[in-house]
């Protein structure tokens, strides 16, 4: 029996912040039946909050600070979506997850075009070949030329681009979008030039109804740009798509809900179904027999009254039953998976059996870590979490001295889900906290008193970054005992070397050249 399931879409929606990517992730999920109420993420009250956006930081602020899971069908296919935090503090959340994806929407802003955070993690799905699909958002407000939004993505990223759709003007002179395949024009209706399901079918772009349909104006723009974007961009080909050579790009308005239907469409038809997944000794193909799966994030508290700590695992070959035995990598003990669920952000239910693609959430109480391999018995690893060094580093002093073990089990919780790292010094008592952006501390923080009730203050550290070492033993053992102050253990009591400065690492690391001082540590 074959375990590929040709029905499954698994992927990312990643953007700069404030691009609209919560709400077009909340218009894909109302268009796919998940929900019945669209809401805005700064919108008062509890049905109007983007259900991705679960935390009481995110809704105090209105950003997604960590990534979130969400599974709906729509045409017999099942799409699990993985919402991702736009932050660049929170790029190493985003990162894990882009590993445990098939293919990703990337979400641009009309009037900015490419912006430095879109950038990087476009970069991260080259480094897997993720294929991307693009929707240039806000086309109902005044925008930036869209030619001119074509040539960046196809100059900055190296991609060739194929415009799917096209807006019949912009802002003030938004008369709706034209699909340039299909030959459908959809638009605006009402006083808030919603998408209401006023579509017309054309024979094609010289068809005379069209002026019917729009302004003088508008038609001639249309005819104009329609024609030069249809012959002076690359034709669609599905091959090159889901090599990642090509991106079909879509104009929309995920607020008004133009473009939406026609992204979830692209997506059934064209992303891939799931693809082998590296692993060590070798690829694991979604055929494979067995179950295996990896678990890319750990989330704590996601419900506070029941303090329940998930695990997020992708599933990569096999069919998976509730109940079954699995084995972790971690420390080599089958675990029975009794309550397996199925997200719908922070909502669930239970999953009597899942297929390679899917993602499903294994209860457990420090059990399984971040990069963990899950199988039937068998010895594999799958490759490519890493952890990345710190660019910030704090103390963490407790208000309260009593709650000491309190806040040991709330900064490894949060280490093992990725929010931070925690470094132990050889010498000294006082913890440090390391994170990648200054926004996590603000998140640290919240956690700590909302769901741990610990409340503590963060202080300078004397360091400034911080290298994971490595070497012979007696190499390690001379290291240790000239620089025994500048060393700290991880949670996994890997050895780190503390530093005050990016010279101070190259100047030790050059006095030491039989130590290796890593700025990445694969999980």
């Amino acid at each position: 029996m074959t375990t590929n399931r040709p029905d499954r879409r698994t992927f990312a929606i990643i953007s700069h912040p404030d691009a609209g990517k919560t709400t077009l992730t909340e218009k894909l999920l109302l268009f796919g039946g998940a929900i019945h109420l669209a809401g805005e993420v700064k919108a008062r009250g509890q049905n109007r909050r983007a259900r991705s956006d679960w935390m009481k930081i995110e809704q105090q602020r209105g950003i997604s600070v960590t990534s979130s899971v969400m599974t709906f069908e729509r045409d017999g296919i099942t799409f699990n979506l993985l919402d991702t935090p736009g932050h660049e503090d929170f790029s190493e959340d985003t990162y894990r997850t882009l590993t445990a994806v098939d293919s990703a929407v990337m979400v641009i802003d009309a009037a900015k075009g490419i912006e430095p955070q879109t950038r990087k993690l476009f970069e991260v799905c080259r480094l897997r070949s993720v294929p991307i699909i693009t929707f240039v958002n806000k086309v109902d407000r005044e925008g930036r030329e869209c030619f001119a939004l074509l040539d960046e993505i196809a100059d900055m990223l190296a991609l060739d681009v194929c415009p799917m759709s096209w807006p019949v003007g912009m802002g003030g002179q938004f008369e709706g979008v034209y699909d340039l395949h299909a030959n459908v024009l959809r638009q605006p209706t009402g006083d808030s030039r919603m998408f209401e399901g006023k579509l017309t079918q054309f024979t094609g772009l010289d068809d005379p109804r069209l002026a019917e349909a729009v302004s003088a104006e508008g038609l001639a723009r249309l005819h104009e740009e329609a024609e030069l974007a249809l012959h002076g961009y690359a034709a669609f080909d599905v091959e090159a798509y889901r090599h990642g050579d090509l991106t079909p790009v879509f104009f929309g308005s995920a607020l008004k809900e133009f473009g939406v239907a026609e992204l979830i469409a692209a997506l059934g038809r064209y992303a891939p179904p799931p693809r082998p997944q590296p692993a060590e000794p070798a690829a694991i193909s979604p055929d494979h027999d067995n179950v295996t799966g990896f678990i890319f994030k750990v989330q704590a508290n996601m419900d506070p009254q029941h303090r329940d700590r998930i695990a997020f695992m992708r599933l990569c070959s096999g069919k998976f039953r509730r109940g079954m035995k699995l084995t972790p990598t971690g420390h080599g003990k089958p675990i029975a998976v009794h309550s397996p669920i199925l997200f719908f952000a922070q909502d669930r239910e239970l999953a009597e059996e899942a297929w390679p693609g899917d993602i499903i959430g294994i209860p457990n109480h420090g059990t399984l870590r971040v990069g963990d391999t899950l199988t039937e018995g068998e010895s594999i690893r799958f490759t490519g979490l890493p952890n990345f060094a710190p660019e910030i580093l704090r103390r963490v002093v407790l208000v309260d001295p009593t709650k000491t073990k309190q806040l040991r089990k709330a900064l490894d919780d949060m280490a093992e889900e990725g929010v931070t790292q925690v470094f132990y010094p050889e010498i000294g008592s006082n913890w440090i906290i390391g994170v990648v952006g200054q926004l996590q501390l603000d998140v640290l923080l919240s956690r700590l008193d909302a769901e741990y009730k610990v409340a503590a203050k963060l202080e300078p550290s004397p360091w400034d970054t911080a290298r994971w070492i490595s070497g012979d033993e007696a190499a390690m053992k001379a290291f240790a005992n000239i620089n025994q102050s500048a060393l700290a253990k991880d949670r996994d009591g890997n050895l780190v070397f503390m530093a005050k400065s990016a010279w101070e690492v190259g100047y030790v690391q050059d006095r030491n050249p039989d130590i290796r001082f890593n700025a990445t540590r694969e999980r």
